[in-house]
């Protein structure tokens, strides 16, 4: 902190307006401050100081200031500004936002003795208080009007933000009617019939389903007139569409209150009742997502989405991003503001859960920014069963806003009309802005972590005084008929006429056999179908018109001559057109040519990861730099007759977070083809939490398809146990039915041909993809013109350079593997060996391997091959669901590690498990 920082604008502002208004009339300002500037003239005419106001600033804010000529009435004029600023600072460590609990006790305090300041004081009129933006006023009013604004209900802290300006803004929000909601009749009726919808939908689930799971928002219930406000008051600004993200915690009465879910569609799920579709398997209740049209009340228009999510918490806002950007991407490219996210936490997992850091370090990337999210916090107290005390280390748990200088309002959950004030304050924050905010909603829990939970194991004295709580509805409905606002048989009424709704949902739910579930976002999926695996196997036209190739070579292949670049740019890039008139197309060229291919045919692309622009082995070069300026130049954007988006990101270095926001991405645009790379495939595994409970099950949990497509290097050459294994054995465990592609491809015109067949299916899965490192320059891994623009995917292919007849030995194998085994056949002469390329692992295209084996009548030997040790890779996979024909595993012994450290030894390790190939008595 440097010597001002407890000047912000606001004071050097005053300062200004106080010398400019002794410049004009000495007379009208306090004879205090006359002197005090007549003293500042004098030594600026003797030094000849441009900027007489930083001078007064540097002068009052000086550790070392002499202020023996300077009044005592000015002194505590400093003074009170200085307490002014401790308010500023300090004065959210002093509210009343504990509906349960004494806060802690922070020191020093606020009064005024702490400033140099007495109780003498109070009645005197100080000229400091037009920095609070009313008129001068004594010591006294000042004090009350801090307190009202930042030590009452809801707690403000934004004093780290390095703006000035937003500074000031922020100020003067908060000293409108000095911070207190002030609502119409209207208003504040529509408040508590929201309240009372979410005490009287738990009220009636706990009576209804005793004992049953539904992570009930008691306790916390503001947070619903809080949504409704918020979605109603951001429409009226222009916001479209909603796209929100949660955990268990109140979500289903989200669902029904603000989202408008049918509860007889809740009982249903409650009763337990099977689904409508063999399809899918569905997902416990409070995990559900849905989309909904909507109108609010004064007739806006609206979409609003709720993503589904599993219980590992937070991992949802990292997708919700990604939907959000998304939607930007696609209907508002111009303006992000009409696109809202809205992350609701919980308080022991925004505390505690890392991806919140890596989702927040995203927030002004440009290829991850989404206009700003607003953050609300249902603040329990406790997680689970543990302690707010032993759940973080920061004083709040919202501390990680302060990573990109976001705002903080800490509200307590009882009073409704400050949440719901604060949440407008957010909103028009975030619109104004652009930028993320935070709302800490300070309540509790009502019963344990879930309802067959005992709370009082493990905090007795907390859920005795929870037990004799009132909840937030009847509070509220307390204070509006002592306002007159209400009568007395208005909460009864609204309860009768919502329960009486609830009674007849149930009774009609209970009529039907079954439950549906609408998957979430159809709106964005017309046109695509769900398919099962045999569907998945059929081929698909991936066919490009060669002159169409001509024309994107050119231009991939071509750099501005205006513009000066690297000579090995230079080379990287005209070799495209140079491989390409000779046929010999690397993996690079392939890949460039299929993106353009697309971009023509009206796809967007999305790349994100770790280095992707020029990739991590430097074969994409997807953006150049101009040598002398680093102008970025991206050739897929000069395209021809390019009718989709091209966007290349390099991301942060997360995977968890990115891969998150990626499949968001996917899942909002299936007409989009969206990678995420891994800078190295094993990296992968810093983002488990999403491919196991998102990638690979989606679809069986929540109906929902997505495209994602993960390009995971992979392959064995000799750089160690973290840069081997993208391992494989791990998604092929997750592999089943239909729930996703999983390709390790050797040519380049194979890679070509698996991406677009991405996008020319009429549905989408995830798609991962084993990707080469040393194949990217192989001279033997290349393909030919022809091969692109007329071939096709090939799951598998064939050994098509020996006598079928003549074959004894059928090796199976996947990946860079096959090279190494042909180039040592090749040694040894052995025309006796097949080696067949399985393409496509899954689904294993079990039909045209039963074909191919039948090519070879006197095969007796067949083997899986692999380089990756015998408890990884697809050994157990094949061993699984290939039992065509009795094999043998050619590969190394079960190893820990993925590979040695030793590249010696790594080398002697490959050349053996390749020796086993041909040779099946090796060692047994």
């Amino acid at each position: 902190m440097d010597r001002f920082s407890f000047l912000n604008a606001a004071h050097t502002e005053f300062f200004a307006q106080l010398y400019d208004q002794y410049l004009v009339n000495p007379d009208s300002v306090e004879p205090s401050w006359r002197s005090f500037f007549q003293g500042f003239d004098f030594g600026m005419t003797t030094y000849n100081d441009e900027n007489p106001v930083q001078q007064i600033v540097e002068y009052v804010t000086s550790d070392n200031a002499d202020c023996s000529s300077v009044s005592e009435k000015l002194q505590k004029e400093f003074n009170v500004l200085k307490l002014i600023e401790g308010y500023r600072t300090r004065g959210h460590l002093f509210t009343k936002t504990n509906p349960v609990r004494d806060r802690r006790t922070s020191s020093p305090t606020l009064d005024i003795e702490n400033f140099g300041l007495t109780t003498e004081d109070l009645s005197t009129v100080f000229d400091a208080a037009k920095v609070i933006g009313v008129a001068p006023c004594s010591l006294q009013d000042i004090v009350t009007r801090l307190k009202a604004i930042y030590c009452q209900h809801i707690g403000v802290e934004y004093m780290y933000i390095r703006n000035p300006g937003v500074v000031k803004w922020i100020q003067d929000k908060l000293g409108v009617n000095d911070n207190q909601p002030n609502f119409s009749t209207e208003e504040k009726q529509n408040i508590l019939n929201k309240l009372n919808q979410a005490v009287s939908f738990e009220n009636f689930l706990h009576t209804k389903y005793v004992g049953q799971k539904r992570f009930s928002l008691e306790g916390g219930e503001t947070i619903i007139p809080a949504l409704d406000a918020l979605i109603e008051k951001a429409a009226e600004k222009g916001v479209e569409q909603f796209v929100m993200g949660m955990a268990h915690r109140g979500r289903l009465n989200v669902l029904a209150n603000i989202f408008g879910k049918s509860t007889q569609d809740i009982f249903s799920e409650f009763d337990g009742k099977d689904y409508d579709q063999e399809y899918f398997d569905g997902d416990v209740k409070y995990h559900l997502g849905l989309t909904a049209d909507k109108k609010t009340r004064t007739g806006k228009s609206i979409n609003i989405n709720l993503a589904p999510n599993p219980s590992h918490l937070e991992t949802v806002g990292a997708v919700i991003e990604g939907i959000t950007r998304a939607k930007q991407d696609k209907y508002f490219p111009n303006d992000f503001s009409k696109v809202l996210p809205i992350a609701v936490h919980g308080d022991a997992a925004i505390a505690g859960q890392g991806i919140l850091y890596e989702i927040i370090q995203m927030a002004q990337l440009d290829g991850y920014k989404t206009g700003g999210t607003i953050h609300i916090v249902i603040n329990n107290q406790v997680g689970f069963t543990t302690n707010y005390l032993d759940a973080r280390s920061s004083t709040y748990c919202t501390d990680v806003a302060k990573v990109t200088l976001s705002p903080v309002l800490h509200v307590n959950a009882d009073d409704a009309e400050a949440v719901v004030h604060a949440v407008s304050f957010a909103l028009d924050y975030r619109m104004q802005f652009g930028r993320d905010v935070f709302i800490d909603l300070l309540g509790y829990r009502k019963y344990g972590h879930n309802e067959g939970d005992e709370p009082r194991f493990t905090q007795p004295v907390l859920y005795k005084i929870i037990a004799k709580h009132k909840n937030p509805r009847d509070i509220y409905a307390e204070k509006l008929l002592s306002d007159g606002v209400i009568d007395a048989t208005y909460v009864n009424a609204l309860e009768k006429e919502y329960k009486s709704d609830m009674e007849e949902n149930l009774e009609a739910s209970r009529k039907k056999d079954l439950t549906i579930i609408t998957p979430f976002m159809q709106n964005e999926w017309k046109g695509f179908e769900q398919v099962s695996d045999n569907v998945m196997l059929q081929k698909v036209d991936t066919t490009f018109d060669k002159k169409g190739l001509d024309s994107i070579i050119n231009t991939i292949s071509t750099l501005p001559s205006d513009k000066k670049f690297i000579n090995k740019i230079t080379k990287i890039v005209t070799d495209r057109k140079t491989g390409y008139d000779n046929n010999t197309i690397d993996w690079g060229t392939a890949e460039a040519l299929a993106y353009g291919s697309l971009l023509t045919e009206g796809f967007d692309i999305r790349i994100s990861g770790q280095d992707v622009e020029r990739g991590t082995f430097s074969h994409r070069h997807a953006v150049v730099k101009v040598e002398d300026s680093e102008e970025e130049v991206i050739l897929l954007d000069a395209i021809e007759n390019k009718k989709g988006k091209f966007g290349v990101f390099n991301s942060l270095l997360s995977e968890y977070g990115v891969l998150g926001f990626d499949y968001g991405y996917a899942l909002a645009n299936p007409k989009a083809l969206t990678i995420w790379e891994a800078q190295f495939g094993d990296f992968s595994n810093g983002a488990q939490i999403m491919i196991d409970q998102y990638i690979s099950c989606g679809e069986d949990k929540w109906n929902n398809q997505n495209g994602i497509v993960l390009l995971l290097p992979h392959g064995y050459e000799g750089q160690g146990a973290e840069h081997s294994s993208a391992r494989m054995e791990r998604y092929l465990q997750l592999c089943a039915r239909h729930n996703m592609y999983v390709a390790d491809c050797t040519t380049p015109a194979n890679f070509f041909h698996l991406l677009r067949r991405q996008m020319k299916t009429n549905f989408r899965k995830p798609l991962v993809v084993f990707s080469p490192k040393s194949l990217l320059r192989d001279p033997r891994c290349v393909s030919t013109v022809e091969e692109l623009a007329s071939g096709s995917f090939q799951e598998t292919i064939d050994d098509n350079t020996v006598d079928k007849k003549a074959v004894k030995t059928l090796v199976f194998v996947t990946g860079k593997f096959y090279y190494d085994i042909v180039a040592e056949r090749e040694n040894n002469g052995r025309n006796d060996v097949a080696v067949v390329r399985i393409e496509q692992l899954f689904p294993l295209p079990v039909e045209q391997l039963k074909a191919i084996i039948a090519q070879y009548p006197n095969a007796d030997d067949y083997v899986w091959a692999q380089e990756e040790p015998k408890n990884m890779g697809a050994y157990s996979f094949m061993l699984m669901n290939f039992d065509l024909v009795k094999w043998r595993l050619a590969s190394l012994k079960a190893y820990a590690a993925p590979a040695s450290g030793s590249y010696t030894r790594a080398k002697r390790r490959h050349a053996d498990a390749i020796r086993m190939v041909f040779d099946k008595d090796l060692f047994r």
